[in-house]
C-alpha cells in the first residue's frame, strides 16, 4: 500500500531551509534584540550625544554650586559695611571727644562803649570751658556778665544801670612752654544788653565777636592762674560798640 511521497510536507513541518539560509535566519534571530536596544542611540549624531552630556554635566555642577547673584552680593556686602561701621564707631568716638581741657573762673572788668558820654566801666564775671581737640588746639565756650551805671549824656545827672550778658564760641591754639601757656581765640556767638532807670527799661540782643588771648602760669599739678584780655565787639540798638575786656582768675586743667 502506498502512503504518499515520504519527501513531502507531513502535517505542520515547514519547508526545509538551504545551509547559508537557515545560518543567517539563526544568527538574524541571535542579535534581532541587540539591534532593536541600540538603533535608538544609533539614530542619533554622536556630536548631539556630547553635547547633550556636557548639557547635563553643567546643570548638576550649577545645582552643587549656590547661585552667587547680585542679591547675595550685595548682602554680603552690607554685612560687611555694618561690622566694618561697629568695630571702627569706638575709635572714632575716642577721637572726636576731647580727654583734655580746663576750666577758667573769675573776675572780669569792662570797659564799654555804650554812650555818647564816654566810656563806661563795669565790672563783673567770665568763666569758660575748652576741650581740646589736638594737643595744641582746643574749642572754648566762653560766658561773661558784666554790671555797672553809666549816664544819659554829658550834661545830664541821672544813671542807668547796665548789665552785659555773652555766650561766644570758638578755636583757641595754645602752648606750653615750661610753666606758661599762652594762648589766642576767636570766639562768636551773642550778647544782651539791658537798660534801666526811673521811667526807663529797654533791652537789645546782637551779634558778638571776642578776639584775644591770655597767658597760663602754673601754681601746682592740674592748678593755675590765668589773665585774659578781649576785644568783645557788639552791634547794640543799631550801632556798633567796641569794648575792652580784661578777666582774671582760677584755671583747671584736666
Amino acid at each position: 500500500m502506498h502512503f504518499g511521497n515520504r519527501h513531502g510536507p507531513r502535517g505542520n513541518s515547514r519547508p526545509r531551509l538551504s545551509a547559508g539560509s537557515a545560518l543567517r535566519h539563526f544568527w538574524y534571530r541571535q542579535n534581532l534584540s541587540r539591534f532593536a536596544c541600540r538603533q535608538p542611540s544609533a539614530a542619533v549624531p554622536t556630536w548631539l550625544r556630547v553635547a547633550s552630556r556636557t548639557s547635563e554635566d553643567a546643570r548638576a555642577y550649577t545645582t552643587a554650586v549656590p547661585n552667587l547673584t547680585s542679591k547675595t552680593v550685595r548682602i554680603t556686602l552690607s554685612k560687611l559695611t555694618t561690622i566694618a561701621f561697629l568695630l571702627l564707631l569706638p575709635a572714632a568716638a575716642s577721637a572726636q571727644i576731647p580727654t583734655r581741657g580746663n576750666v577758667f573762673f573769675g573776675y572780669s572788668y569792662g570797659s564799654a562803649d555804650f554812650s555818647s558820654a564816654g566810656r563806661t566801666n563795669l565790672n563783673g564775671w567770665n568763666g569758660s570751658l575748652e576741650g581740646k581737640v589736638l594737643p595744641w588746639v582746643g574749642f572754648v565756650a566762653d560766658l561773661s556778665g558784666l554790671y555797672g551805671s553809666q549816664h544819659l549824656s554829658a550834661v545830664s545827672a541821672s544813671k542807668v544801670n547796665t548789665s552785659v550778658n555773652s555766650v561766644v564760641l570758638g578755636p583757641r591754639v595754645s602752648v606750653a612752654v615750661g610753666k606758661f601757656t599762652p594762648f589766642a581765640h576767636a570766639l562768636f556767638g551773642v550778647s544782651h544788653i539791658h537798660d534801666s532807670a526811673t521811667g526807663l527799661s529797654e533791652s537789645d540782643t546782637s551779634f558778638a565777636t571776642a578776639l584775644g588771648g591770655g597767658i597760663d602760669y602754673r601754681l601746682i599739678h592740674g592748678i593755675g592762674w590765668r589773665v585774659q584780655a578781649d576785644m568783645l565787639q557788639t552791634r547794640f540798638f543799631s550801632g556798633t560798640q567796641n569794648n575792652f575786656r580784661l578777666s582774671t582768675g582760677v584755671v583747671l586743667h584736666f
